[in-house]
This record gives structure tokens, C-alpha cells and sequence, in this order.
């Protein structure tokens, strides 16, 4: 990726890294390669529940309309709402000011085009070359300068959209939701209880800085207690930006994005719509994902992880649904994008449909023991580079004996190295995982 994004947008932290002069200019930039040709073109511009995103959209916003491009503003929105009302709105793209599952201090700025899909490479590269040359880029002036317009029914509009895609009610479901203190926290509540469940929202008081904070997807300890103590169906936990769900069942059992999409897909590939009879998953998925879905005779495609790359998958495949173990899960069908909340409400219409809990649509994959550990680090490429940590993954590769695998990753959006061992003695994971820990940190420093 260039100087600029990274495998999902522009990140970093808020007013050090991703400050409102560079929003300007990405806004500035972003809005001339979006509206070329378009007279009159609007952006829709959501946001996150961060404390930087005021300070960012008002200086995205005006960037936008320095380039004589009109803003749709939506507010509080979750990332794959503004997917959806880019296209519902006729706008000639959008905007999301987040960064999803990262802590607090961070923020991103993501783009879509008209058709609702996340930018080329080739896009990505020109707005950074503007952002470079911004004298490039014609400053309209009087009537010529864009304006900000409020879109007083975005929710209205996206929780008509997510009922649609289901076929059924969820009355006499009670259901726990976790929505991060984030943009979940105005919508998913709502759609639930509208489609008759019984709801209990947890951590949907966002404050600015308690986004993320020991809760959502990737802090599922609360909402399992929750789920116990109000003795609920399941509950459901979503990221800052809601682009992620992971569930727990009503034992307080962990669901994670694999076991969904083993649900999901033998579930559509029942109804003959699970095109291309395939699911995208990424090299991170649990082997008891191929396993599960080739027992159906279900096609599975790996990508490197990250959700740019699965869509890339299906749009070169044909295929329509994929996703991460994150919870972070796409289907074309409905969206552009992956979208938490209608994969929520996916799920819940298959537990609803076929009369199961979802312990027992979970028990349909078996679990490989997987082990992961992120390590921090101050160079990802030196460590990714490194022969040293190149020996010592050979070496561990070794100890599995063909019983397991080995996967180390940068991430794309943190400054982390991910250790992922899999196979069959917890043991035997947790000494090979902390020898390699050891050895990036030895590398790193």
C-alpha cells in the first residue's frame, strides 16, 4: 500500500498521525477524484463515537467543500450504513471517520465509491498523489463552494434496510447486545427490539472516550457474564465502527466469525443461495472451518487476512460470502461491506428458522485448539524480514510434525506482529507461541 492507506484506509493517532490538516487535504483530494464529471456531486460523511472525530469531520467536511463537493452528513453511523446510503442517496461516494476496533486514541479515515465498494489501489494512489500536489486539485470559489447538508433520517433509512433482509420476527428471542460505546449503539438496539426481540443493550452510552474500552468484540468476558446473569437466548457484540459481530450462546460460549460463517453458509447453501457453492475465509480461519463446510461439499478460498482482501476474492470469484474469525463478514447479497448488524440479524433468523440454540448451530464446526499472541513492535517489516525469526519459525514448524500450523502476520492497521499456532496440545501451542514471541522481541529491539 502507498505512504498514506494502509489495508483499510488511512489510520493512526488522532491529531499526531491523522491530524485535521491531513483530513483536509484527504477530503480535498478525495472529493476531486470522486466528482470528476459529476456537476452537483454530493459525499455522504459518517463518523464514530471518538472523541477526534468532531475535530476530523469538521476539518474532512471542509476539505470536501473546498473542492466544490457537497456533504451529506449522517452523524453516528456504523461503517457499512455509509456503504449502503452512498448508494441509496445517489451520492458519488462516502466517507467513515473511524477506526473500528483499535483503542480510543486512534481514528481512520475510510472511502467508498458510488457503487459502495472500498477504493481501487489505483484510486488510493491518485488522492495520495494529490495530497501531495494539492495545487492540482481547482478551488472553485462563490456559488462554486460546496455546502454541508444533515441527513436527519440516516437511521431510519438503515434500519428499514436491515429489516428488510430478514424474512422473519424474533419475538420471544432475549437477546443481549454489546455495542462497544460505539456506532452500534443507536442502531442495533433498535433494529432488534423493531424485529421483536427482547433486548438488553450493553456499553451504549459512548462518552468519546470509552469506545472499545474492556467491551465489543474483542472484549467478550462482559457480555458473557451478561448473557448468564439475564439468562438470555444469546448475545451479540459488536466493534466501535459495528463492521465486526461476534456472539456468545446462552451458556456464555464464545461464537466467533468462523462459526458464524459455518452457520450462515450451510444455512444459505440449504435455501441454493450460497453462490458458487464457496465461502472466502482467510489463512487466520480455523482449520475447523474447512473441515465443517467440506462436509457439506462447500468450496472454501483463503486470502491473506484483512477484509479488502476476501472481497477481492468474491469479486473475482463469484462468490458472495466470506469473512474473518474476527466477526468481520460480507455478503454480497445484501451490502458492499461488511456489516455486523446484518450478519446479526443473519444469524438470528437462522437460530429462529430452524428452532436450534445457537450452541447447538455452533457444535456443527469443531474448534482446533489456536493459540494467538500480538506482539508490539517498533518495525514490522525489520521483524517480518528478519532470518532469524524466518529460522525460528522452521524450527517450531518442526515441533507440530504436520499435527498443526504456524502463521506470522503484521498487522495492517497496528503496529503489531500476530503469532497464530494451531493444532491439537494446548501445550505444545503455548511453548511454540512463546518462543516466537521471544524471538520478535529479540528481533525487534
Amino acid at each position: 500500500m502507498g505512504a498514506i492507506f494502509g489495508t483499510d484506509g488511512v489510520r493512526g493517532v488522532a491529531n499526531r498521525e491523522l491530524t485535521p490538516e491531513l483530513a483536509l487535504k484527504l477530503g480535498r483530494a478525495g472529493a476531486y477524484v470522486l466528482s470528476r464529471g459529476l456537476p452537483g456531486a454530493s459525499l455522504v460523511v459518517g463518523w464514530d463515537t471518538r472523541i477526534s472525530s468532531d475535530m476530523l469531520e469538521a476539518a474532512l467536511t471542509a476539505g470536501i467543500c473546498s473542492a466544490g463537493v457537497n456533504v451529506l452528513k449522517v452523524g453516528v453511523m456504523p461503517t457499512a450504513s455509509i456503504a449502503y446510503l452512498t448508494r441509496a442517496l445517489g451520492a458519488a461516494g462516502g466517507v467513515v471517520i473511524s477506526a473500528s476496533h483499535n483503542p480510543m486514541g486512534d481514528n481512520g479515515i475510510k472511502f467508498f465509491g458510488a457503487s459502495g465498494y472500498k477504493l481501487s489501489d489505483g484510486m488510493e494512489e491518485e488522492i495520495e498523489q494529490l495530497v501531495s500536489c494539492p495545487d492540482r486539485i481547482p478551488a472553485p470559489v462563490g456559488a462554486g463552494v460546496g455546502r454541508a447538508y444533515p441527513v436527519v433520517d440516516a437511521v431510519d433509512r438503515y434500519v428499514a434496510f436491515l429489516k428488510d433482509t430478514v424474512s422473519c420476527d424474533f419475538s420471544g428471542l432475549k437477546v443481549v447486545v454489546d455495542c462497544a460505546n460505539g456506532a452500534a449503539s443507536r442502531v442495533a438496539p433498535r433494529v432488534l427490539a423493531e424485529l421483536g426481540a427482547e433486548v438488553i443493550p450493553i456499553f451504549n452510552t459512548p462518552d468519546g472516550v470509552n469506545i472499545n474500552a474492556g467491551c465489543g468484540s474483542t472484549h467478550p468476558a462482559a457480555l458473557q457474564e451478561a448473557v448468564l446473569e439475564h439468562g438470555a437466548h444469546l448475545g451479540l457484540a459488536h466493534d466501535g465502527d459495528a463492521d465486526r459481530v461476534i456472539a456468545v450462546d446462552g451458556r456464555g460460549n464464545p461464537v466467533d466469525g468462523d462459526q458464524i460463517m459455518v452457520i450462515l453458509a450451510r444455512a444459505l447453501q440449504k435455501k441454493g443461495r450460497l453462490a458458487k457453492n464457496t465461502v472466502v475465509a482467510t489463512v487466520m480461519s480455523n482449520l475447523g472451518l474447512d473441515l465443517a463446510l467440506g462436509q457439506s461439499g462447500i468450496r472454501v478460498l483463503k486470502t491473506r487476512v484483512g477484509d479488502r482482501y476476501v472481497l477481492e476474492e468474491l469479486l473475482r470469484s463469484g462468490a458472495t460470502f466470506g469473512g474473518e474469525q474476527s466477526g468481520h463478514i460480507i455478503m454480497l447479497d445484501y451490502n458492499t461491506t461488511g456489516d455486523g448488524i446484518l450478519t446479526a440479524l443473519q444469524l438470528l433468523q437462522v437460530v429462529r428458522e430452524t428452532g436450534a440454540t445457537l450452541q447447538e448451530l455452533a457444535a456443527q464446526m469443531e474448534k482446533l485448539p489456536q493459540l494467538l499472541e500480538n506482539v508490539r513492535v517498533t518495525d514490522k517489516d525489520k521483524v517480518m524480514n528478519s532470518p532469524v525469526l524466518a529460522r525460528a519459525i522452521r524450527e517450531q514448524e518442526e515441533r507440530l510434525a504436520g499435527q498443526g500450523r504456524i502463521l506470522v502476520r503484521p498487522s495492517g492497521t497496528e503496529p503489531l506482529v500476530r503469532v497464530m499456532v494451531e493444532g491439537r496440545d494446548m501445550d505444545l501451542l503455548r511453548s511454540i507461541a512463546g518462543e516466537l514471541v521471544d524471538v520478535i522481541r529479540k528481533v525487534s529491539s
